[in-house]
């Protein structure tokens, strides 16, 4: 009866790894994923010849080093797509002590690249940006905590979480990197509240954010500088807010045309924040409610499926991997319409960058993993701790 309301599939003993992978996973979401990859490509050809010129490098020097991390991001998210939630778990929590260290190393052996916030490891061919790997892990290990604690006599993993979670939301501020850490708050908060968190502790958190932010106003030049331009009646026309507001409205509704468009010769993140204001110019609003609908599709479709798990540690860790992934998406376009003060925050599978191609392709690899059809066990099998 389970497997009737539930629409599982009955597992076949001794069936091969990938036709069970296949038959399992969630295509439709694996579609979109790739769809926002190849969008990602499509505008890298526009986006960043302008700026391989200014580094005297090949004009598609960027859109070959997408391709080649993007490569490597689908072949983590399928292989980690492949896993069972209990060894997502485990291999999740190995990479949060990596990823925790390295952030934690930072000041002291990270670098700024001259952007005034030290984010970053350079390897020479290659940066890294311990947060990007940090955030799904996170997810996944704060997700386990909380569940551990609704068993009987369990440890108080809301409380390790909490701790966890403040820890980490203040060495990102420290660096400074503001949209990282609220993004790394809201996925805690969000599973917290599908964990069943009294409404008054939520208000109470919401009240602890709103004083941070007021505190981080008066203290912090460079995020008193954002909130002023944000707040602004009129958009200095030659900043970035600038330039892409008008990209965008230059673009209409068809846009201006492929490899017409001027806003990514004045940008210099054209490629990796500012990426839609290119969308929005060249091919207009009907690519960007295309790259809408693939975002709405991924996370819409994980929350459906996410519905029907019985097991309270996949439904929460995927929940807060879905709700990531659609808020930074949310964040990043919001930027570039000016919905949201700026932030260095990359458009998922879209923009330039290794680190937040790879660290993607892991966070949906995750997903992947635990919305996968599978037999629903019975209540009495999870009260008695079965099954797992």
């Amino acid at each position: 009866m389970t497997e009737m309301v539930y629409g599982a599939i009955p597992v076949r003993d001794g069936e091969p790894v990938v036709p069970k992978w296949w038959r399992t996973v969630d295509k439709l979401t694996l579609a979109c994923v790739l769809g926002l990859f190849g969008v990602g490509l499509l505008l890298g050809f526009a986006a960043s010849p302008p700026l391989a010129e200014r580094n005297g490098e090949a004009p598609f020097y960027y859109v070959q080093r997408q391709a080649f991390f993007g490569g490597l991001a689908l072949s983590a998210m399928v292989i980690t797509s492949m896993m069972t939630p209990a060894t997502v778990r485990r291999l999740a929590t190995i990479g949060f002590a990596v990823a925790f260290v390295a952030l934690a190393a930072l000041p002291v052996f990270g670098t700024d690249f001259g952007k005034g916030a030290v984010r970053w490891y350079s390897l020479g061919f290659a940066s890294l940006q311990p947060s990007e790997f940090l955030k799904p892990v996170f997810v996944v290990v704060a997700a386990w905590m909380m569940s551990a604690s609704q068993e009987i006599n369990g440890p108080p993993g809301r409380a390790y979480s909490f701790a966890m979670m403040c820890v980490i939301v203040m060495m990102l501020i420290m660096q400074p990197d503001f949209g990282q850490a609220s993004l790394i708050l809201f996925g805690w908060g969000v599973m917290y509240f599908v964990a069943g968190a009294p409404m008054l502790l939520l208000v109470a958190i919401a009240g602890l954010v709103v004083l941070g932010g007021t505190v981080a106003y008066e203290s912090s030049d460079h995020f008193a500088r954002r909130i002023d331009g944000f707040l602004a009646q009129d958009v200095d026309p030659t900043t970035q807010l600038g330039f892409a507001a008008n990209a965008i409205r230059e673009g209409g509704f068809f846009g201006v045309g492929v490899g017409e468009g001027r806003v990514k010769m004045s940008l210099p993140d054209a490629h990796t924040d500012f990426i839609i204001a290119v969308a929005a110019e060249e091919y207009g609003l009907v690519l960007v409610m295309i790259i809408i609908a693939l975002y709405a599709t991924v996370v819409l479709r994980s929350f459906s499926r996410l519905m029907k798990e019985r097991d309270p540690f996949i439904r929460l860790a995927g929940t807060g991997l879905a709700a990531v992934f659609g808020v930074q998406a949310m964040i990043n376009m919001g930027v570039a319409v000016r919905l949201l003060p700026a932030k260095g925050m990359t458009l998922p599978f879209v923009s330039y960058g290794g680190s937040s191609l790879i660290a993607g392709g892991i966070a949906v690899g995750m997903l992947l993993a635990f919305t996968r059809t599978r037999p629903q066990n019975q209540i009495v099998d999870l009260l008695a701790g079965r099954g797992r």
